[in-house]
């Protein structure tokens, strides 16, 4: 399978500079993976898809300020994008500048442009920009005085306010860039969905390298996928297999949730450690064995699942998502649960019904 099979053509014009207000008027197109029937609604309308006793699982990480910038012992000036915490003064990051070599010495800036009291080494140099960072003390106590909100590259425009690239349930800090699905919803769309029925559960993934990370090879298979932290409380798995085995459907907000979701299945099933090539290996036939749902199991660490077609469900009955760029692990993941060909016709008819793509955009819904 090539990558260039998950290739569409986007006019630029389609690409969502700002949300919407407020968040649930952005528009749902309702794709049907059995029938391929397609149909148009507002977000606010997603109740009349959903039953009682469905539960809908969300990430509910936060975005931290993780864009800052700081000065080479040269005067020059580099732009940082902290990733990955590895410990308290360790990170993983993108470092935009030239000769970003092992062992400079950055000292980071404040919003003003003035030299702040905490410095950055590179410690390790990675593909491309990526590098690894030490910093002379914690760096997130300082992120709220010098960072800024990562907003997508293909974003061009200022937000006003950063709280519209957090979720309403945004709690625990940790990602670089917001899970979009989950951008959608109003405090009383929840408690509509509350009170027709539909239970409410979370989990915790932090958005890292991948998200920014693009799929440069040429078959789907040989793309190496960034592993990111995610957990899945013993409570939250229980409540979620209870509403499944009662009866209700489990519908993932947004791909991050769907990772998470199919690693605690994996997990469940015993399969543990590096889960890299089980699409490709769903695809050959070596996981037949494995029944068609599986209950969550509670975890938390890295997850390295690649999503792709092939890949057999074992949790996942239903996603809420955003419309993917070209050739992103993402719109594979999305062509694994609805079917390549299904998927870029929807996205094709989004687009002759002018919805707006990406981050900021509308949002599809597949069951």
């Amino acid at each position: 399978m090539k990558v260039d099979d998950f290739d569409y053509a986007l006019p630029e014009a389609f690409i969502a500079q700002h949300p919407v207000t407020p968040r649930d008027a952005s528009r749902l197109l309702v794709l049907d993976r059995t029938t391929g029937e397609m149909n148009h609604h507002q977000f606010r309308d997603i109740d009349r898809f959903l039953r009682p006793g469905d539960i809908l699982v969300a990430n509910n990480t936060r975005v931290i300020p993780a864009r800052i910038f700081a000065q080479k012992p040269t005067g020059g000036r580099v732009e940082i994008l902290l990733l990955e915490r590895k410990n308290d003064r360790s990170w993983t990051g993108l470092v935009g500048g030239r000769n970003i070599y092992e062992g400079l010495e950055l000292t980071l800036l404040d919003r003003a442009g003035g030299q702040a009291a905490i410095r950055a080494t590179v410690s390790g140099v990675g593909n491309e920009s990526q590098r690894d960072l030490i910093f002379s003390q914690p760096v997130e106590s300082w992120l709220e005085v010098l960072g800024y909100t990562p907003l997508p590259p293909y974003i061009h425009e200022p937000l006003d306010d950063p709280e519209r690239y957090q979720t309403i349930f945004a709690n625990p800090a940790g990602s670089a860039a917001a899970p979009t699905a989950g951008l959608h919803f109003t405090p009383d769309l929840l408690l509509a969905l509350r009170d027709q029925g539909v239970l409410l559960e979370m989990c915790t993934l932090h958005v890292g390298l991948d998200t920014f990370k693009p799929v440069t090879v040429n078959v789907v298979a040989d793309h190496v996928i960034h592993s990111e932290w995610a957990r899945l409380t013993p409570e939250s798995a229980r409540r979620i297999n209870d509403a499944v085995l009662a009866g209700g459907r489990m519908i993932a907000v947004g791909t991050t949730t769907v990772r998470v979701l199919e690693t605690a299945a994996l997990r469940s099933a015993g399969l543990s450690g590096s889960y890299r090539d089980i699409s490709q290996r769903d695809a050959t036939g070596e996981t037949a064995n494995i029944c068609p749902w599986k209950p969550v199991a509670a975890f938390e660490g890295s997850t390295d699942l690649f999503i792709f077609p092939g890949y057999r469900f074992r949790a996942v009955d239903g996603l809420i998502t955003n419309f993917h760029l070209p050739r992103s692990s993402l719109l594979m993941m999305i062509s694994a649960f609805a079917g390549r060909d299904q998927v870029l016709k929807a996205y094709d008819e989004a687009m002759r019904q002018k919805y707006r793509f990406y981050s900021f955009g509308d949002a599809m819904l597949v069951l």
